[in-house]
């Protein structure tokens, strides 16, 4: 009877285990996992509808809404140490944008949302 309860409740257990994938599971904090060119995507879409709000005379929190995200995006590029070093230069020109905004200078941070569009456009030739 010991080893028939034994042999069970290994049965169920690994039975239980294995009724669901791991791979289906989000990253370990919580997000939502891209690869490195889908990410790179994501980030110049953001930063593409950040112009547009510019273009559009939008104020500057609500062009500041695309730039933080652009910035959340952002850290889904992890590729390499070399990219990852471009990657923060890049997202320092996000940042200088989100400050410009803050102060209304809307001309200097579409300045530097194109820096940082150059900077992303980069990265797909990288990977």
């Amino acid at each position: 009877m010991k080893l028939l309860k034994s042999v069970l409740l290994a049965f169920s257990l690994a039975l239980s285990l294995g009724s669901f994938s791991t791979a289906a599971v989000a990253c370990e904090d919580g997000r939502t996992c891209f690869g490195p060119a889908e990410a790179i995507d994501i980030v110049l879409g953001h930063i593409a509808e950040g112009m547009k709000s510019v273009e559009n005379g939008e104020n500057g929190p609500t062009v500041n809404v695309h730039v933080k995200a652009a910035l959340r995006a952002s850290k889904e590029i992890n590729v390499s140490d070399r990219i990852d070093v471009k990657r923060a230069k890049a997202n320092g020109h996000l940042k200088k944008a989100r400050s410009a905004f803050k102060k209304s200078d809307m001309q200097g941070g579409q300045a530097h949302l194109g820096m940082a569009e150059k900077a992303f456009t980069t990265f797909k030739k990288m990977i």
